[in-house]
């Protein structure tokens, strides 16, 4: 299936961290459907922890384990990978996956995974076989008549779980640089020796980012304490909210250097740090931090999705949509987000003490009537 600009124009919609199980929370779902009737994209990229898969085998109230193999476990990853995937399926919208750090923490191995993936019309790329990993891969976007490959996206896997050490990584391998740089080379070469622009998607953000901040006192606005006691900020020349401390990859492995030697990356886009959502420049590559889509783990008010309108001259405007940009803002919907979403404990207690009380009150009203 090829990707084609329509009229000059692309639609790409990134869904990063819905992060939830075989009992998915609703509000979530009813949420992207609206992103995906409202919006319009013409392509979907899931870019990591697209189920809570350490959590698969869990009770649906509870952490008691209640799955003890790896059939059961592989027949709820698939229960949990159709409640995101098969709206979009639905909907005949080509889509295409990463990993994230939650993805792989479980019995089943990546291969295994992108196998459930696979079996939707839609899903796009995982068979790059000169790939280093089955989730790094490129999706070329061609022009209207299919002839010239006009943008590029790269998705690039950071994440995984070594299951003989019981060890998590996050990183781009070397391997996989490396084969962006080839790759990238090859695109450029059949581009007439012009670099196709591309953005690149992977779950994790760049130890680069850092470089989006700046030390700041405990008072100021914005303000995320380190681990080390200190306070950092966004820079003033960012756009967007950085809600918690920037978690990025274990290690420096080459990828930015190679961003930079290549030079066709207009932009390259995390997800991972479910209450950051911000923009800034690093030596002239924009930085993309995207919130979580999850109702299910952490998160804040920034829950929802982003989009990036794309032109055939290389061109992108991106923008993030929150919950309440999509469902509206009345009591309803507010009720719906506080009730679903995590993160809003004491607005629950408040909620069930209220509605217990109001009962109360119109027992007593009842109980006044009938003497």
């Amino acid at each position: 299936m090829k990707i084609k600009f329509k009229n000059g124009k692309i639609r790409v919609m990134q869904v990063s961290d819905p992060q939830d199980l075989q009992f998915v929370r609703p509000t979530m779902i009813r949420m992207l459907n609206k992103a995906y009737d409202t919006l319009n994209p013409d392509l979907i990229v899931l870019t990591g922890d697209n189920i809570l898969g350490n959590h698969l085998c869990d009770a649906r109230i509870g952490s008691r384990l209640v799955i003890k193999d790896k059939e059961g476990e592989a027949k709820a990853m698939e229960i949990a990978i159709d409640k995101l995937v098969a709206p979009i399926e639905e909907r005949k919208i080509p889509f295409a996956m990463i990993y994230g750090n939650h993805d792989d923490m479980n019995r089943l191995t990546k291969d295994e995974q992108a196998d459930m993936y696979r079996k939707y019309s839609t899903c796009l790329g995982l068979d790059d076989e000169t790939s280093p990993d089955v989730a790094t891969y490129n999706l070329p976007i061609y022009s209207e008549d299919g002839e010239k490959i006009k943008f590029n996206i790269w998705m690039m896997d950071s994440a995984w779980k070594d299951k003989e050490l019981d060890k998590c990584f996050s990183l781009v391998k070397p391997e996989a640089i490396e084969w962006y740089k080839k790759k990238s080379a090859e695109l450029k070469e059949n581009n007439g020796g012009e670099v196709v622009p591309s953005l690149m998607f992977q779950h994790i953000p760049l130890i680069e980012t850092f470089e989006l901040t700046e030390e700041c006192s405990a008072d100021t606005k914005g303000a995320i304490k380190a681990p080390d006691g200190k306070y950092i900020k966004l820079k003033d020349t960012c756009k967007g909210v950085m809600g918690e401390y920037i978690c990025a990859v274990d290690e420096k492995t080459g990828q930015f250097e190679a961003m930079k030697e290549c030079g066709d990356i207009k932009a390259v886009v995390f997800g991972h740090d479910h209450c950051n959502c911000f923009e800034g420049v690093v030596d002239g590559i924009n930085f993309i931090q995207t919130a979580c889509a999850s109702f299910r783990c952490y998160g804040k008010r920034y829950r929802g999705v982003r989009i990036f309108d794309i032109d055939e001259n290389g061109n992108y405007e991106t923008k993030f949509y929150t919950y309440k940009d999509l469902m509206g803002k009345g009591i309803l919907n507010e009720l719906t987000f506080i009730w679903d979403a995590d993160g809003f404990l004491k607005q629950k207690i408040a909620l069930i003490a209220g509605g217990v009380g109001g009962l109360g009150a119109i027992i007593a009203g009842i109980v006044n009537l009938l003497k």
